[in-house]
């Protein structure tokens, strides 16, 4: 792919650089509170969580503890944080200011990627698939009573996780399988197994419900996969940087960011007829992987972990 630079790519700018404490590792997913103004980051190389106050750019509290902490989600209605722990292999619940541990659910192995249904109030998070006594399944949690509903199991660890909020569905990559297995959120079981033929190794994914589309990054070969989000069907197939691991798809903007570990943000524009055209690269840093796109700020955050002496950074993009 061609690499434009932020001045030529003006969808996608960077705009802040928030310098993180020394120490502070590789990073794996974020959470935000919009209403307190924070940033959550799974800093995964420090056995932490970082909040980052965005209006001061400090960070105010560091939560300890974690082994390998992976997925994050922020529920503004509980004012809960939840925080999956690959090496630890649970579900931790934080509450209060500064937030403590109130509650943690038994997971297993590589407790991972995660998803929230804010109608029914139920998260969705993948586990497991290390070995024949940690089965790879999707647990189904229950917020409100914060306990484990069920566990869905699927073929192999499972990756990243979206939702389609008007049919009730969750699309979840099964990478090592080279499949998206779509779970039914009204039954709780797999309605359908979509195998990959074009790439494998789909580690993120994300759903555009408007024009019913699922995006799925592959690392081998690199590329992004167009998927019809009905039947499954692959669509169409364009070029990625190497290392896929965050996808985001901005509604209001019908673009799709992918964060890939190479150290790129491959951005594409959704037409009104459902193609897909790759727009321009935006180079980052080696190993920035993972951030989080917050729609309502048009804002794209990344995470740059410490390399070559320089410190880590979360680096603030404007998508408008």
């Amino acid at each position: 792919m061609a690499a434009l630079t932020p001045a030529a790519f003006s969808q996608l700018t960077l705009r802040k650089t928030f310098t993180l404490p020394e120490g502070t590792g590789k990073f794996d997913h974020f959470a935000v509170d919009l209403s307190a103004s924070r940033l959550f980051i799974a800093a995964t190389g420090n056995h932490t969580i970082e909040v980052l106050d965005l209006a001061s750019g400090k960070v105010n509290e560091t939560i300890t503890g974690l082994g390998k902490p992976h997925g994050l989600a922020w529920l503004s209605e509980t004012s809960r944080l939840y925080a999956s722990d690959g090496s630890q292999a649970d579900l931790k619940i934080y509450e209060n200011s500064p937030l403590k541990i109130a509650r943690s659910i038994k997971l297993s192995d590589d407790a991972d990627d995660m998803v929230y249904d804010a109608k029914t109030k139920l998260l969705y998070v993948g586990h497991g698939g290390g070995d024949a006594a940690n089965p790879a399944s999707v647990a189904v949690i229950d917020t409100t009573s914060q306990s484990l509903v069920t566990q869905l199991s699927v073929a192999t660890h499972p990756e990243g996780l979206d939702i389609d909020n008007a049919k009730d569905r969750i699309f979840v990559n099964i990478a090592d399988s080279a499949e998206v297995a779509v779970l039914d959120g009204a039954t709780h079981t797999q309605s359908a197994t979509w195998k990959l033929t074009r790439a494998k190794d789909n580690v993120p994914l994300a759903y555009d419900e408007e024009h019913q589309l699922l995006f799925v990054a592959c690392r081998t070969p690199g590329k992004l996969l167009v998927l019809d989000g009905n039947s499954g069907k692959e669509l169409s197939d364009l070029p990625s940087d190497a290392g896929a691991d965050d996808i985001f798809y901005d509604a209001e903007l019908h673009r799709v960011y992918l964060i890939a570990g190479a150290g790129a943000i491959d951005a594409y524009e959704v037409a009104a007829d459902k193609t897909v055209r790759s727009i321009g690269v935006v180079h980052t840093s080696q190993g920035a992987k993972t951030g989080l796109l917050v729609p309502s700020q048009h804002a794209l955050y990344i995470g740059a972990a410490a390399t070559g002496g320089k410190p880590a950074e979360i680096r603030l993009y404007s998508t408008k």
